[in-house]
């Protein structure tokens, strides 16, 4: 697998703030919306909101199950793409398992959330990230900037890519990841799921956390392997 480094420098614990700051009412992480009824959290995909022939869950580890495949019963390889599959829903009881459950539906993105908003987040150049691979991706630094352009453009992007808000630059100049990508992908302000273009749910939340992306991930690289050797 291509070499990772965590872009967290001590991960506070304050997740349980963060979230206590978004459950006024509800709130959305990714295509989820999580609501707060009376002591409980329910949890569902946004398109399912207003749904009420949903298979009901009661366990945080049932998010596993739930998050591995899509739709059609593929293997989702990459947790953060627009494909969580529908037709779920999620009661729990407690804070650890709501934190839980996130956490499964998309590893680390709230400890990454919740450094950044502490000012605690790393972010890693494109470019340092294929330098320090080895062995079979060390291949991928070979990789041009016009490939990147087109490479990060097509993987990256919300509406089929992925849904994390690229806070990374492509290298020591400041450079954008991709002129292809429009500017509310790196804006975490922006809620990416507008770019898949459907209505969601139906009431505002009081609060969206973004899915943030502080450096490439392993699939990228992979990616950009594959470029350089013409696969």
């Amino acid at each position: 697998m291509p070499r990772k480094r965590s872009g967290l420098r001590g991960v506070p614990t304050s997740i349980d703030s963060v979230l206590q700051a978004a459950l006024t009412d509800r709130f959305h992480l990714g295509q989820i919306l999580v609501q707060k009824r009376n002591d409980d959290f329910v949890l569902s995909h946004r398109d399912d909101e207003v749904c009420t022939d949903l298979q009901t869950f009661r366990n945080a580890e049932d998010a596993v199950e739930i998050a591995k495949y899509d739709e059609a019963g593929n293997y989702r390889s990459l947790k953060t793409a627009p494909d969580l599959r529908r037709g779920w829903r999620l009661e729990l009881s407690t804070s650890p398992e709501l934190k839980r459950a996130l956490d499964y539906f998309y590893p680390g993105r709230l400890a990454v959330f919740a450094a950044w908003k502490s000012d605690k987040l790393q972010t890693t150049l494109l470019r340092e990230t294929l330098e320090r691979q080895s062995g079979m991706y060390r291949v991928a630094a070979k990789i041009s900037d016009e490939q990147i352009d087109s490479a990060v453009g097509d993987f990256c992007r919300s509406d089929g890519g992925c849904l994390r808000t690229i806070l990374w630059k492509r290298d020591q100049h400041g450079t954008l990841p991709s002129t292809k990508l429009p500017l509310k992908k790196i804006d975490p302000a922006y809620d990416q799921i507008k770019a898949l273009g459907r209505p969601g749910s139906t009431t505002p939340a009081t609060a969206t956390i973004p899915l943030l992306c502080q450096e490439a991930c392993n699939l990228l690289v992979a990616e950009c392997r594959k470029i350089v050797k013409g696969e």
